[in-house]
């Protein structure tokens, strides 16, 4: 019976882990947009750098997202 547990521990642990790192990351491109409006804003520059590093931390996390999905759901499999 101790090794159900076990499971349950690891597979709690992996998923609040994955799901801070998906938060941070997603932050992290909401922080890259806000700083391109802000220089736009400013006129200091197109931006085209954080809006590049916002489209990664979106996309990475849209990866994470559907690779979670595809572990769920065994159509997929």
């Amino acid at each position: 019976m101790d090794i159900k547990w076990d499971a349950l521990g690891q597979v709690f642990v992996v998923s609040l882990a994955v799901s801070v790192v998906v938060v941070v990351v997603f932050s992290l491109g909401a922080l890259a947009l806000a700083a391109r409006q802000s220089a736009q804003e400013q006129g200091t520059g197109t931006g085209a750098g954080r809006l590049a590093a916002a489209v990664l931390c979106f996309t990475a996390c849209a990866a994470v997202v559907l690779y979670g999905i595809y572990l769920i759901v065994p159509q997929f499999h």
